[in-house]
């Protein structure tokens, strides 16, 4: 029986990798973080129900355009870390 290892401390990638990054044009000034890149398995269903649980875990709004994740304001460390939590490996900010 193969034990855990106790340095591990980051789940296994399964799900992936996504990109972030920070936009503000055509915003009005406002600064959003885009999530993209997801893999061709996740249909539009699935990235929007994980852009719900992003907005409820970043405590922010917002919304799936095409295949990207627009969450608002310029947070990406509460970003970054529930991408990693749900198992993605992150890239970009």
């Amino acid at each position: 029986m193969a034990r855990p290892s106790r340095f591990s401390t980051k789940p296994p990638a399964k799900n992936g990798r996504v990109v972030l990054r920070r936009e503000k044009s055509q915003r009005g000034g406002k600064t959003v973080i885009v999530v993209s890149d997801f893999a061709t398995h996740f249909s539009s269903g699935d990235i929007e129900r994980l852009a719900k649980k992003a907005r409820q875990s970043c405590g922010c709004g917002g919304t799936v355009r095409g295949r990207e994740i627009e969450l608002q304001g310029d947070n990406p460390q509460l970003a970054r870390a529930f991408f990693e939590k749900e198992g993605f490996r992150v890239a970009g900010i």
